[in-house]
This record gives structure tokens, C-alpha cells and sequence, in this order.
């Protein structure tokens, strides 16, 4: 039942972001959307940093001056597999008019949920590799520290379910439309978990390696998208003192909890 609690909040984060378009009158301004950007990536920065990098050097201290090795080299595959996939799937980032991916005759709305799926992938995955290490009891992973992961994830949910359902409205949809779509965006997150849960003991032996994983993959997220959208136009300092904040929140969870 815990189990099903810690990968079910991310996606109760999303749903709870994306209803906020059933209040909105209008669309969301663009410094709203700098602000919830910025908090989202710092966020994923500080839950990559400390739930997922230090544990994994931490599991490869008996590799002596070679401890880095796991971290880096798991880090280094997912940045290049969410490279993958941004070249894959077909998806439109919020106030772009070129769509990226392989070329398809998907509308514009499908391809911005789309945007927000693909870098739930790997939130999805870091909650599963953390709650698999600390199902297993002898990782050095405890399960308060997957509760940290799971809760800062949701945190930074619920702006980004906000984002991807209020533009939405701009597209036609209705208020309910918009929040279905903004709702299911987040789905990704429990099933990568609960697939990386299943997985559980073959996966083990590489735990290290996973963690570094999903912290490259968030990472890239973050790089890629969350940072380039809160810095365009006017007003960026805004999205630079909220990924302070992001990253503020996501470290006193961590180290209080974990």
C-alpha cells in the first residue's frame, strides 16, 4: 500500500496542476508561466542531485577512486536517451510553432501534451528506481527518502500540469477537455515506476548505474526545455529566483526526510 501510495503522488500533483483550468478565467500570463517553469526545474535539479546522484556514489564507495564511474556513465546513457526520444517523438514545447520529433500528422494540442509525457518519463523512472532501492532493504536507500522524491516531484507537478492544461483552452478545448488531457499527461509517471518496481530484481545489481540514469534524463529535461522556456523574452530573472525556490524545497525534503 505504501508502494502504491509514493509512485501514485507525482501523478495526483499533475491532476491537481492540470484542475486549475477548470477556475482560470483567461490564459495564463507569461510571467505566471516563467515563475512555474523556474520552480519545476529546480526542483529536478535539487531531486536529481540528492536522490539520485549522491545515493549512487554513495553505493559505489567500495569502488575506491573509481566511485564515480557508475553515477557518470548511467548519467551520460539518459541524457542520450531522452536525446532519443526528443528525436522520436513528435511533440511541440509551449510558445514554439516548430514541432520536433519525426514528422506526423498529429494536431497541435496532441504534440504539446505530448511535450509534457515525454519528460514524465523520467520522473516516473527516478520515483521507480528509488522506491525499488528502498524495497530491497540494502541499497542504503530508506523509504523516507523515496517519500522526499515522490513528494518534491508532485510539488513540481502541479505547475507543470497547470502549464500544459490552460494553453490548451487557448487551443479550443473545453475546461474539461483541457483537463483530461492535462491529467493524463502525468500517467506516464506511475507506469514508468511501477514497471521499474517489477523489474526489481535484475535491476538491482545495476541500482548505481539506473540512478544515474534518471538523473541524466531529468536532466536533460531540464536543460533542454524548462530552462530555455523560462528564460525566453522579458521578465527571466523571475524564473531564476523561483528555480532558486524549486531547488530550495526539493533540498530541505531530501535532507529532512530522506
Amino acid at each position: 500500500m505504501e508502494l502504491f501510495a509514493i509512485v501514485s503522488v507525482p501523478f495526483l500533483g499533475t491532476v491537481i496542476g492540470a484542475a486549475f483550468v477548470l477556475l482560470a478565467r483567461g490564459e495564463m500570463s507569461s510571467l505566471l508561466q516563467k515563475g512555474l517553469l523556474g520552480f519545476a526545474s529546480g526542483v529536478m535539479v535539487a531531486a536529481s542531485v540528492w536522490s539520485l546522484l549522491l545515493p549512487s556514489l554513495d553505493m559505489s564507495s567500495a569502488l575506491g577512486a573509481w566511485a564515480w564511474a557508475p553515477a557518470c556513465s548511467g548519467l551520460a546513457a539518459g541524457m542520450l536517451f531522452l536525446l532519443l526520444l526528443d528525436n522520436l517523438i513528435p511533440h511541440l514545447h509551449l510558445n514554439s510553432s516548430e514541432p520536433e520529433g519525426v514528422r506526423s500528422g498529429l494536431g497541435r494540442s496532441s504534440m504539446l501534451v505530448l511535450a509534457v509525457t515525454l519528460h514524465n518519463i523520467p520522473e516516473g523512472m527516478a520515483v521507480g528506481v528509488v522506491a525499488a532501492g528502498a524495497m530491497s532493504g540494502d541499497m542504503g536507500i530508506t523509504l523516507s527518502g523515496a517519500v522526499a522524491l515522490a513528494a518534491g516531484i508532485a510539488i513540481q507537478n502541479v505547475p507543470e500540469g497547470a502549464i500544459i492544461s490552460l494553453p490548451l483552452r487557448s487551443e479550443g478545448f473545453t475546461r474539461r477537455r483541457a483537463f483530461v488531457f492535462g491529467a493524463l499527461s502525468g500517467i506516464v509517471e506511475p507506469i514508468a515506476a511501477v514497471i521499474t518496481i517489477l523489474l526489481i530484481d535484475s535491476l538491482l545489481p545495476m541500482m548505481p548505474y539506473l540512478l544515474g540514469f534518471a538523473a541524466g534524463a531529468m536532466l536533460y529535461v531540464v536543460v533542454e526545455e524548462l530552462i530555455p522556456e523560462a528564460q525566453q523574452g522579458h521578465h527571466s530573472n523571475l524564473g531564476t529566483l523561483t528555480f532558486a525556490v524549486g531547488f530550495i524545497v526539493m533540498m530541505i525534503l531530501d535532507v529532512a526526510l530522506g
